[in-house]
Order: structure tokens, then C-alpha cells, then sequence
């Protein structure tokens, strides 16, 4: 394998950089190219009724994707077609606004955003606001500075699947000062050797710069890179050079394409080589940093490249050789702040000067987490969070829920889904259930039990149906309110195991059969359960045998138990 480390302490912090621009655009992508096969991942055009060929990339519309937010077209002149839709996001209720995608848990993606403004509202300046993957906040979204110059804007982000899908969402933020929108989606699959040395279950990383140095002209990506990665030409006083032989992208662990190593920039033999890249300062943060070399000569016994590679004055990697075959040099966890400067300083034996052809620096972002209580193997067969799948069943089986129910139902805290109240902490979870007089039918999911942390269930006034859960196992329990539904069955005997069990109200539902003796006769318990019989095929006697077994009080204590009240089932 054709690379190389050299390790680094690390340092944490969260920054985000915006890394380019793509309108207008001459890129390769929009020339057509026959015969070449849809590239791997999924490619959404947000806003757009219909799919979008550009290049050799065929764009799918959002539908199925989110369920929320209004489509919105662009009309200007001599725009790429990826931009000529969007999607906006206009109800200012909603905590966060996701689209959701399949993915497969441990893999790596890259997630990239696309962003152009086009006065869709009416508006000069596009509003600010912030993206999320998961549960993570990713960076706020600002296009201002572009947007003037006619530009769009994107973001990407490497990050690992945490389970079945994978949330890209929007939020507000205190000063959004209209509807959040986004032009295109990307998430792509990457090989497993890919960026490999991260700790994806703890950090992502987003993209800071992906340059091809000594270059000029368009952006490189598919189908020249598979992974349609965009790699920037970088030109500066240092002479160029263009190589005469080939490299295997596969004999690199990043797998760069060999268009991006086909040129570098060099100086004479015997001279240093010093390169200020990126262009812009760098906030202080870890840094992930990958720089590709390749000696552009036709490969022999006798030709060998031989330097040290210094960053800000420290060392990346002594002695090393640039052969033809190609080398990568990285640090997964390295330093940097403001200006960078990559010094190649030649070996005194090495017969030519020292090159660079590629490079690339992501920032570390530490994981904003995910939603769970604990990892059994009775959720679905497999150890997954048994709490995430029990919310995910929860907004499944019901109807009319609040736009923002998608996502981590937790994470980010300040972007949680309306009506659940988290932990805060490790590890996160669901606390309480409030969506009292919402307008709500559906079911409650049996999963609803494996959410063990809550402590209430606030449901009452809706138009809910089914029977309820056995709860038991919720030991945290402290209030359940089902009144005013259309629940039916019978009040499962188990429930009088809650110790914690302050309040139980489920009146104006269509219960029916005993009340059971432990919840009946449970001290300090405020139990609310008159209901209508129900048994319409009977016969006179037998709902007389069957009343006479039903006639139980339901206790009914205040908040300091004392004040008897009762109530009755009731024909």
C-alpha cells in the first residue's frame, strides 16, 4: 500500500470552514460522457419535480426523501440546472427540518450540501442557519459572501453510519431571518480504505480543502474520481510540472484519481520547495492532512526524489522518496492554526528538486452523539439503540405529527423534536412525551417499552386507537395520560409494578374489562378510568353477571393521598 503516517498529538475543536463554490460553473461534469455508469451514493435535486441529468450524473427529485418544507423554482439565466430548484423551509414551529436516507451501519459516506439562494423569497441576502448530520451540529450555513458574486455554495462532511439512516437536516437559528433552504443533496458510500485512520464512532470530519497542485482549469471529480470528490487546481510562483507516468488510484488508502496527481509543483535540485496552502488561515483546531507526491519522471533504477515535508515548521516525514508509483504522507490528528506552510526541504544526494502534486485537510469535529438508553439484542434481533428504533417506531405509527419528528429525536439538545424532553449527558435519553391535544391518530408500537428512561407520557385529547402497551418495564414512570382517546382492550395487570407511578389517567377511551386490583388499591395513585362498557352481543343476564364483576372504584387520591373519590364503569 503506496502511503505513509506520521502521528501527531491531538486537539479538539469545532469549527467549520466553507470549502468552494460552484456557480457558475465550467466544470467536467457538465459535459456529457457517454457510456459511463451512474455513480455510486445518492444525488438529490432538492425542490426539483423531476430528475436532473448533469454530465454524467443523473439527479433524483427529493420526493421520499422529507415530508416536509415547499419546492420553489429559480428563474435566472444561464444556471446550471442542479440550481434551478429549491427547497424552502417556511413553518418557524418546527425545531429542525430532515431529509433521510438510507445507509449502512459502520460504513463511511461523504455528505455534501449545495446552497444557492436565488432570491426564491423575494429577498436580497440569503437567511443564515444551521445543518445537521445525526444528532451532530454540523456548521452554521452562510452564503452570503458567494451568493454576491453569483456563486453557490457547498459543505461536505466524511461521517460513518450510525444506523439505518442517516439524517441531513436544517434548523434555525436565533438570527435565521427567513426560510432555510437547500438546493442539491449528496451522500456518497466510500471503500472502506478510506480515511481509515479516524475514528468515525467518535469524530467526523469535515472538508476544509481538496487541492490538485500545479494545475489550472476546471474542478476534477466524477467520473474522473468515482466518489465525485471536487479537486480544486492550486497554481502558485512554483514552477509546474506534468508527469509522464500513471498511478493506480487503488495503491493509495484516500484512492485519489490520477488526473489529481497528473501535474504538481517542483523547484530546482538542491532548493527548498515552501508552499502556503491553503490560501486562507485556519481557525485552531485537529486537523486531518493528506498530501500525495508522485515523480513525474518515466520510473527507473536510477531516478529516485528524496525530501523531508515539514509542516510549520514541524515534521511531517523524513526521507521521504516520490517515486512514480505514487506516495501519501497524512497525520489524522494534527495542529494547525492560521496561516500553513508545507516546506520540502531535498535531500543532498537527491538528484532533482522536491514536488507536491495533491493534498487534503479535514477538520475534526467530535460526534454530537445519538439518542439511547441501552444496546439489547431483543430490539429487532440486533444490538442496536434500542431507543432510537422505539422513537422511530413511535413517529411511524402515528399520524398528524409535528413536522420536525425526523432525525435524532434528541440531538442536537437545542434541536430536539417537538414534545420530547431529553437527558442531558451521556448517554442521552428520551425523559418525557408530551403531545397532549395534538390532533394525533395511529397506534402506540409495542417498542414504546424499551424506552426505559421516561418519566411521562402526556398523550391525553388526541384520537389515538389500539390497545396500550404493557409498560411495566418503564420502571421510570412517574404520569401516563390516555385520556380522551380511542384506546380498547383491557388495563393490563402489570402496570401496578410501577413503584414510581404518580398519575394514571385513562378516562373517554373505550376500555373495557376489571380494573386491576393492584393499580385499584395502589396508594398515592391518581387512577382516572371511568369508561363505557362494551359488549353489544350480549344478552341481558349475561351483562348483568359480567357488571356485577365490573363495578370496581377506581381510587382517586390528591397530591398528598387523602381526599377519597370514586368512579364507575358505566353503561
Amino acid at each position: 500500500m503506496a502511503s505513509r503516517i506520521a502521528s501527531f498529538p491531538s486537539f479538539l475543536a469545532f469549527v467549520v470552514v466553507t470549502v468552494a463554490t460552484l456557480f457558475p460553473s465550467s466544470s467536467s461534469q457538465q459535459q456529457p460522457a457517454a457510456a459511463v455508469p451512474q455513480p455510486r451514493g445518492f444525488y438529490i435535486s432538492c425542490g426539483s419535480d423531476k430528475d436532473v441529468q448533469v454530465g454524467s450524473i443523473k439527479w433524483a427529485k427529493d420526493e421520499g426523501f422529507t415530508a416536509v418544507g415547499n419546492a420553489s423554482a429559480i428563474n435566472k439565466p444561464h444556471l446550471l440546472p442542479l440550481l434551478a430548484a429549491l427547497r424552502y423551509f417556511p413553518d418557524a414551529t418546527a425545531r429542525k427540518y430532515c431529509y433521510q436516507l438510507p445507509v449502512v451501519k459502520g460504513t463511511r459516506y461523504l455528505v455534501r450540501t449545495t446552497y444557492f439562494y436565488g432570491g426564491f423569497d423575494g429577498g436580497k441576502e440569503p437567511p443564515v442557519f444551521d445543518q445537521i448530520v445525526d444528532g451532530t451540529l454540523w456548521s452554521a450555513v452562510n452564503t452570503t459572501d458567494n451568493y454576491r458574486r453569483g456563486m453557490s455554495t457547498y459543505f461536505e462532511m466524511v461521517a460513518q453510519g450510525q444506523g439505518k439512516t442517516m439524517s441531513v437536516c436544517l434548523a434555525r437559528r436565533p438570527d435565521t431571518a427567513s426560510s432555510p433552504f437547500i438546493s442539491a443533496l449528496e451522500v456518497i458510500d466510500l471503500a472502506d480504505s478510506m480515511y481509515n485512520t479516524t475514528d468515525f464512532s467518535r469524530f467526523t470530519m469535515t472538508t476544509v480543502v481538496r487541492s490538485r497542485f500545479g494545475s489550472k482549469g476546471d474542478i476534477v471529480s466524477y467520473p474522473d474520481d468515482p466518489y465525485n470528490r471536487y479537486w480544486a487546481p492550486f497554481a502558485d510562483a512554483n514552477p509546474m510540472v506534468e508527469s509522464h507516468s500513471s498511478i493506480s488510484p487503488d495503491d493509495f488508502w484516500n484512492q485519489p484519481p490520477a488526473k489529481a496527481l497528473k501535474a504538481g509543483i517542483t523547484t530546482s535540485r538542491g532548493k527548498k520547495l515552501a508552499v502556503q496552502w491553503p490560501t486562507t488561515e485556519l481557525p485552531a483546531a485537529t486537523y486531518y492532512v493528506a498530501l500525495y507526491f508522485q515523480d513525474p519522471r518515466t520510473a527507473s533504477p536510477f531516478s529516485w526524489r528524496v525530501f523531508d515535508v515539514a509542516v510549520n515548521g514541524n515534521d511531517f516525514f523524513r526521507g521521504l522518496n516520490a517515486s512514480a508509483a505514487g506516495v501519501m504522507v497524512y497525520s489524522s490528528m494534527m495542529q494547525l492554526s492560521g496561516k500553513t506552510e508545507i516546506l520540502l526541504t531535498p535531500n543532498e544526494t537527491s538528484p532533482v528538486g522536491p514536488l507536491i502534486n495533491a493534498g487534503e485537510i479535514y477538520q475534526i469535529v467530535p460526534l454530537g452523539g445519538r439518542t439511547a438508553t441501552r444496546d439489547v439484542s431483543s430490539c429487532r434481533s440486533r444490538p442496536v439503540s434500542c431507543a432510537v428504533v422505539a422513537m422511530e417506531d413511535l413517529a411511524s405509527s402515528l399520524k398528524n405529527l409535528p413536522p420536525d419528528w425526523a432525525g435524532d429525536p434528541c440531538l442536537p439538545q437545542q434541536h430536539s423534536w417537538t414534545g420530547v424532553e431529553c437527558s442531558q449527558g451521556s448517554p442521552v435519553r428520551v425523559l418525557s412525551l408530551d403531545l397532549k391535544n395534538h390532533g394525533l391518530s395511529g397506534s402506540l408500537p409495542d417498542s414504546i417499552v424499551h424506552l426505559t428512561g421516561m418519566k411521562t407520557i402526556y398523550l391525553s385529547g388526541n384520537n389515538l386507537s389500539g390497545p396500550i402497551p404493557d409498560l411495566s418495564s418503564m420502571h421510570a414512570l412517574t404520569a401516563v395520560r390516555l385520556d380522551s382517546n380511542q384506546f380498547s382492550g383491557t388495563i393490563n395487570p402489570s402496570m401496578e409494578k410501577l413503584a414510581n407511578l404518580k398519575e394514571l389517567h385513562l378516562n373517554n377511551n373505550n376500555l373495557t374489562g376489571k380494573i386491576p386490583d393492584g393499580l385499584k388499591n395502589k396508594a398515592g395513585l391518581d387512577l382516572r378510568c371511568k369508561e363505557q362498557l362494551r359488549g353489544t352481543n350480549l344478552n341481558e343476564a349475561d351483562k348483568e353477571e359480567i357488571m356485577s364483576t365490573m363495578l370496581h372504584p377506581c381510587t382517586q387520591f390528591n397530591d398528598e393521598g387523602r381526599g377519597l373519590k370514586t368512579s364507575k364503569f358505566v353503561r
